[in-house]
């Protein structure tokens, strides 16, 4: 697959609370599809644009199961293809209103949507069944596809970044905000900070799905 196209984006303004997140990420998605489509549909691979659900509260129900904010910041669901924003879990005490920070959050939970399309998403499921869930093989491979997702927002930002509404003030804020690693303890499922870091950087310099390729790098690289 080739690298994203250069996209223009036009971003709903950001506010700090549940409508003006909404409307900031429903803005995002369209951009994200138009930076996306025309690589997977080069590739003769299936495109269409994922559903999004904001749920409420800390706890919330979909097919994928029962999901727990604190546990997550966001979700994907392969089985509904949908992208979860719950208000609760983005962290907005922490990064405050810095639309950049959410705008790469948002590019790495679709980042799973493109795995999804690729094949890549099923391919991990069964491979993680396969090694057992919370195996150090199985939690490994958790790290390759989160690492990789991180490498895909990356991709994004570097395809929009100084175009559109995403100037360089909202590039920096996604750049400086991917210390996004296993710092809380276990499972180490998503990398350590310096791996979260340097993924979605290779992303954002070299913008190829190639580059992205987590699933062949050295375990060293994806601890």
């Amino acid at each position: 697959m080739n690298g994203l196209p250069g996209t223009n984006c036009a971003l709903s303004r950001w506010t700090t609370d549940p409508a003006g997140a909404e409307r900031f990420f429903r803005s995002a998605l369209p951009c994200l599809d138009a930076a996306w489509a025309p690589v997977l549909r080069a590739a003769k691979l299936p495109f269409f644009t994922p559903k999004l659900a904001f749920p409420e509260g800390a706890n919330f129900a979909s097919p994928c199961g029962a999901m727990q904010v604190g546990r997550m910041v966001a979700y994907y669901c392969g089985t509904n293809n949908t992208l979860y924003m719950p208000f609760s879990g983005l962290q907005t005490a922490q990064y405050g209103a810095h639309p950049g920070v959410y705008l790469a959050l948002f590019a790495h939970e679709y980042g799973h949507h493109v795995q999804q399309l690729s094949g890549v998403m099923d391919a991990y499921v069964d491979q993680r069944y396969d090694a057992g869930q919370d195996s150090d093989a199985g939690l490994e491979l958790s790290r390759r596809l989160e690492l990789q997702a991180q490498c895909f927002s990356g991709m994004f930002l570097a395809a929009t970044g100084g175009r559109g509404d995403v100037d360089a003030n909202l590039v920096t804020e996604a750049n400086t905000s991917q210390d996004r690693g296993d710092h809380n303890g276990p499972p180490r499922d998503h990398g350590t900070d310096d791996h979260t870091i340097a993924w979605w950087r290779q992303g954002y310099q070299k913008n190829s799905p190639a580059q992205c390729n987590t699933w062949r790098s050295s375990a060293a690289d994806v601890s």
